[in-house]
């Protein structure tokens, strides 16, 4: 999965960018500003792999913590099917392919 010659399709890129936000989400308090400040992805993007994390299994539940709609943060209640370990120890990984598929998308 992550060799150096890989090419990654549509389909595992966004799974790897599900991965991704779940790992952050399950480190630490997130909402979609702080998404977006720590990651550089567009918030449509965010919301989107979000509400897809249900694909694979990953159930996740936003935290209210006041009166405005979007105060708070997410929180993954379950990460079903995914070994939450195997993430955490190929996170930078993980990250790496993000990056360079980001940087890719920028250039081309």
């Amino acid at each position: 999965m992550f060799s150096n010659n890989y090419v990654i399709n549509k389909s595992q890129k966004a799974f790897l960018r599900k991965l991704y936000l779940a790992h952050l989400l399950d480190e630490e308090q997130h909402n979609l500003l702080s998404l977006q400040k720590l990651t550089q992805m567009p918030r449509r993007t965010l919301q989107d792999a979000i509400a897809a994390f249900v694909d694979i299994g990953i159930e996740v539940d936003f935290v209210q913590q006041g009166q405005r709609h979007n105060d708070g943060y997410y929180r993954i209640s379950t990460w079903g099917p995914i070994s939450s370990a195997w993430v955490n120890s190929h996170f930078e990984q993980i990250k790496q392919h993000i990056e360079t598929i980001a940087e890719f998308e920028r250039v081309n």
